[in-house]
């Protein structure tokens, strides 16, 4: 075994975006390589990457896994391409082998033509929104500088009516320190989401993320989600699961995290380009120029070889691949040395904490006292 198995396969079935987010880790950050990409992913490299997707599922033996079609912003392949790319797919994975298709997408696009076709593919809808009208314009407008809200939320409405409820995968929101948390949250609780995940604004220590000065102590990020976790733990059982608190909850439990964010769980995932080059995860663009690629591409190379690379292993190695500083801390287990991408330094590569170390430090400690109150609590109520 050459390392964990590919268990997410993230195609990138168009390369542009309709909208022109200022936070965008595709397009704002250092690594500029999307330039020189097609603008759509072919056919042909559709049937490559179906292909080496079958291979890998076939030689570890997966019972499942996971193809999300992503961008950019992949409604603008259209429907025919996505259609192509869900049946490819489909059809080149062994009976064997599950197989659960996504699409990621800002929603201005998707229409009742789009839902009826991820319905009869079976491909789940999750859409980004950083909350009410004020909030998610900050940063999610379009080039001429109108907000996107007022799309997403149609969209988010025809997602949630009871014809479509079954393809709704969730909310994606941006953590922006100028929004009330609180506001941000409730609003979208009214989109009905079955799931919501809060995400850190990509950053590291040689470029800090927004109002995260790596000279002080404090946690802005941490007294953020914090004021939603105490409002969402206290309103349990939810609807609406969290998958940052629910993952931290699980291994602060002894159980395993549902997020690359936290934990130390190997990497699973895998990019393919729209010209089918294969590479990490996009958060590593925000790091250097080339820092996700491998030099592979689906017609020549296996996505086994891919993760034979040593950067490949180094998001696989657990603890052992944490900064002694990591190692020594006693919530190694939880935190996991945070996102990769979120631990470079320009001087010393990945050997370092996340940048968002104080915070998660916070939010962890804040999040195992309340599990410790309630426990403590119930010991108090069982029979003698």
């Amino acid at each position: 075994m050459v390392g964990t198995p590919i268990r997410q396969v993230l195609l990138k079935v168009h390369s542009r975006c309709n909208l022109a987010c200022d936070y965008c880790y595709v397009y704002q950050h250092v690594d500029q390589t999307w330039r020189d990409r097609p603008r759509t992913m072919s056919r042909s490299v559709v049937e490559l990457a179906a292909t080496r997707i079958a291979e890998h599922a076939r030689r570890h033996g997966l019972g499942r896994l996971t193809v999300i079609f992503h961008g950019g912003e992949p409604l603008l392949a259209g429907r025919e391409l996505l259609a192509y790319a869900a049946r490819a797919v489909r059809a080149a994975v062994p009976v064997t082998t599950a197989v659960d298709l996504r699409i990621q997408t800002n929603g201005v696009l998707l229409d009742e033509a789009f839902l009826d076709l991820f319905g009869e593919h079976g491909i789940r809808v999750g859409i980004s929104l950083d909350g009410p009208a004020a909030a998610n314009d900050r940063h999610r407008i379009f080039a001429g500088g109108q907000g996107s809200h007022g799309l997403v939320a149609q969209a988010l409405d025809r997602l949630r009516q009871e014809r479509h409820r079954r393809l709704y995968g969730g909310i994606l929101c941006t953590v922006n320190l100028e929004n009330d948390p609180i506001e941000v949250y409730r609003h979208l609780l009214t989109f009905d989401p079955p799931r919501m995940d809060f995400l850190l604004p990509h950053g590291n220590w040689s470029a800090p993320p927004p109002g995260r000065r790596t000279d002080t102590a404090d946690a802005p990020y941490a007294e953020w989600l914090i004021q939603i976790f105490d409002e969402w733990y206290a309103t349990r059982p939810q609807r609406t699961g969290v998958r940052l608190f629910e993952s931290l909850i699980d291994l602060l439990l002894g159980g395993r995290s549902g997020s690359e964010v936290v934990g130390l769980s190997p990497s699973d995932l895998i990019t393919v380009e729209t010209d089918g080059a294969i590479e990490q995860g996009d958060a590593l663009k925000t790091t250097e120029e080339g820092m996700a690629a491998t030099g592979l591409h689906v017609a020549s190379s296996t996505f086994d070889e891919a993760i034979a690379q040593p950067s490949f292993q180094a998001r696989q190695a657990g603890l052992a691949g944490l900064a002694a500083t990591c190692r020594a801390c006693p919530l190694v287990r939880v935190c996991g040395g945070g996102l990769y991408a979120h631990r470079y330094r320009a001087a010393n590569g990945f050997d370092n904490p996340s940048v968002y170390c104080r915070d998660l430090t916070r939010l962890i400690r804040h999040i195992h006292a309340r599990l410790s109150t309630e426990l403590s609590a119930l010991r108090t109520r069982e029979p003698g």
